[in-house]
């Protein structure tokens, strides 16, 4: 079993500063991706960014040159700085992990964290 735990978060005013960071754990065999998405009451999740194979980089258009996505091989985390935040930056950001696991088919799933707030207030 893989699990992901994430940190960060909390109140922030506009055009403040956040990091989230998300650390995977468990039978990992190898990560493809990982990443963050976000959500907001009576709306869809949608993406924040994403990491793919340690390199390639994937964000929402809400947040390109905002939000800035990297991970640390060997500690399986992945980072998400946050800057000059807004409003509608408001939600509970998930992280997400597309991982490999040590079964005997080396199962590739998809695996979410709990979520964490960030509030993004004056």
């Amino acid at each position: 079993q893989v699990q992901l735990l994430e940190s960060g978060g909390g109140l922030v005013q506009p055009g403040g500063s956040l990091r989230l960071s998300c650390a995977a754990s468990g039978s990992i065999f190898s990560i493809t991706t990982m990443g963050w998405y976000r959500q907001t009451p009576g709306k869809q999740r949608e993406l924040v960014a994403t990491i793919t194979n340690y390199i390639t980089t994937n964000y929402g258009d809400t947040v390109k040159g905002r939000f800035t996505i990297s991970m640390e091989h060997a500690k399986h985390t992945v980072n998400l700085e946050m800057t000059n935040l807004e409003s509608e930056d408001t939600a509970v950001y998930f992280c997400y992990g597309l991982i490999r696991d040590w079964s005997p088919g080396r199962r590739e799933e998809e695996y979410w964290g709990q979520g964490t707030q960030v509030t993004v207030s004056s």
